[in-house]
C-alpha cells in the first residue's frame, strides 16, 4: 500500500511541489491563526509543532490535525492535481539552459521559504543558522569526506573568520565603545559586508596553513590530533585578547546577515564546491583518498592536492563564521569549542561522506531536530546520538554518501517516457 501510494506521486515535478509547498505557504499566512483557534493551539505552531506537543502531550492531536490540514493534504494534493501543469513547465524549462532552469528553481525555493520564515522570528533565526550549519557541513566534508581525513579544526576556522568579521564591521562602520568612532559611512556597511566576509574566509585559509604544512608531512591520524589542537590554541588565544573582548565575547555587531544573505552565501557554497568536487582538482582528490601511492605514481601532485582542498574548506569555514557572528550579533570563544565540533562531525557523518546531498540533508536533520527537541532539554542530548548510533550501524557512510546533484534529473518532467528514463 506505501509502495502504491508513493508510486501515485512519481508523476509531480519539482515544479509541482514547489507549487504545491507555495500553496500551503499560503494557507498558514492567510489562515493559521483562524486553523489554529478552532484546534484550541495558542498560536500558529513554529516547527511543524513539534515544540507545542512536546510542552504539554495533550495537544499532540491538535498539533497532527494542524500540520494535515496545512502542510500535507494542501502539498500532496496541489502537486497531484497540477502534475500535468506543472509537468509541461518542466518540459518547457528543459529547453533552457540549465543554469537558468536551475536559478528558476531556486528563486522559486527562496520565495517560499521567505515566506515561511516570515510568519515567525524564530523560524528566521532557526532558517539562517541551519543555512549555515549547511556552508560549515559541506567544507567539512571536502576534507573528511573527498579528502578521506579526519580534520577537527573547522571550530578554529570558523571563529578566524567570525571575529575577523566582526572587528571589521565594527571598527569600519559601527560607533563601538572598544574601537571607538567609525571609520567609514554606515550606510556603505551592507555593501562592503560580502569583501568582508571573504577577508574572513581567507584569514580562516591561512590559518589552516599552520595545521595543513606539519600534519601533511606524516601519516595516519597526526591530522586529527595536529587540528583538535589548533581548536584549543584559537579558543585560548581568543579568550587572552582583552581587545577583542577576551572570554566574554564580541558583541553589537552590524546586522548585516539578512535572511536573502545568508541564502545567496549559501546557494554559491553548494555550487562553488559541487563545481570544485567535480572538477579536475576534486578527482585527484577521490584518486588520493582512496590510493595515496597510486595517486602519487600516476603524476598527482598529492600534497598540493591536499592543501588546496584543506585551505579551501577552511575558507567557507570562515564565510560561515563571519554569517554566524552578524546573525547572532555577538560571538564568544567558548561557541567554537568540543561541542561545537561534535555538532559538525555528527552533521558531516549523519548526512552521509563524499555527498554534498548527504552534507545538507545531514544539516538540516541535526540542526531542525535540535531545535524540535529543545523543549525536552538534557534528554535531547541523549536522543540525538542514540539516533547517530543506529545510523552509524545501519549505515556506516550516511544516510546519503558518495552522491552527487544531478540538476538534469531533479528538474526533469515525470510524465514522459523520457522523463522516466
Amino acid at each position: 500500500m506505501i509502495k502504491r501510494f508513493l508510486q501515485t506521486f512519481s508523476v509531480v515535478p519539482m515544479a509541482g511541489w514547489l507549487l504545491g509547498a507555495f500553496v500551503a505557504v499560503l494557507i498558514e499566512i492567510y489562515f493559521g491563526n483562524l486553523i489554529s483557534y478552532y484546534l484550541y493551539l495558542p498560536k500558529i505552531p513554529v516547527l511543524l509543532g513539534t515544540l507545542v506537543a512536546l510542552r504539554d502531550p495533550a495537544l499532540i492531536p491538535n498539533v497532527l490535525a494542524y500540520d494535515l490540514a496545512v502542510y500535507f493534504i494542501p502539498v500532496l494534493a496541489v502537486s497531484l492535481l497540477s502534475a500535468p501543469l506543472t509537468n509541461a513547465l518542466a518540459a518547457r524549462m528543459q529547453k533552457m539552459p540549465l543554469w537558468a532552469a536551475t536559478l528558476i528553481h531556486i528563486v522559486a525555493f527562496y520565495a517560499i521559504l521567505h515566506l515561511w520564515a516570515g510568519i515567525s522570528d524564530y523560524r528566521v533565526l532557526v532558517v539562517k543558522l541551519t543555512m549555515i550549519s549547511i556552508i560549515l557541513t559541506v567544507s567539512l566534508n571536502i576534507i573528511n569526506g573527498y579528502q578521506g581525513e579526519f580534520s577537527c579544526s573547522h571550530p578554529g576556522f570558523m571563529a578566524l573568520g567570525a571575529y575577523t568579521s566582526s572587528v571589521l564591521t565594527l571598527v569600519l562602520f559601527s560607533n563601538d565603545k572598544v574601537f571607538g568612532e567609525a571609520l567609514l559611512p554606515a550606510a556603505l556597511g551592507p555593501w562592503c559586508f560580502p569583501v568582508i566576509l571573504i577577508i574572513g574566509g581567507a584569514v580562516a585559509a591561512i590559518g589552516s596553513l599552520a595545521v595543513a604544512i606539519p600534519s601533511f608531512r606524516t601519516r595516519g591520524d597526526y591530522l586529527a590530533i595536529i587540528s583538535l589542537a589548533f581548536m584549543f590554541i584559537i579558543k585560548s588565544a581568543i579568550e587572552n585578547m582583552e581587545i577583542i573582548g577576551g572570554p566574554r565575547g564580541l558583541s553589537s555587531q552590524p546586522n548585516y546577515a539578512s535572511l536573502p544573505m545568508v541564502f545567496i552565501w549559501m546557494a554559491l557554497c553548494i555550487w562553488i564546491i559541487h563545481n570544485f568536487t567535480t572538477s579536475i582538482y576534486g578527482k585527484a582528490l577521490n584518486a588520493v583518498r582512496d590510493n595515496e601511492a597510486a595517486a602519487n605514481s600516476m603524476t598527482v601532485n598529492t600534497r598540493r592536492t591536499k592543501m588546496i582542498a584543506f585551505m579551501f574548506g577552511a575558507f567557507w569555514a570562515g564565510v560561515a563564521g563571519g554569517l554566524f557572528a552578524h546573525v547572532l550579533r555577538y560571538v564568544n570563544p567558548g561557541t567554537f569549542g568540543i561541542q561545537k565540533l561534535a555538532e559538525v562531525l555528527a552533521m558531516v557523518y549523519f548526512g552521509g561522506l563524499n555527498s554534498i546531498y548527504g552534507s545538507i540533508v545531514g544539516a538540516v536533520s541535526i540542526s531542525v531536530l535540535g531545535e524540535a527537541l529543545r523543549p525536552l532539554e538534557l534528554w535531547k542530548w541523549i536522543i540525538i546520538p542514540l539516533i547517530l548510533i543506529l545510523v552509524m550501524i545501519f549505515r556506516p557512510h550516511g544516510l546519503i554518501s558518495f552522491t552527487e546533484i544531478d540538476m538534469k534529473r531533479v528538474l526533469r518532467p515525470r510524465n514522459t517516457a523520457e522523463g522516466e528514463r
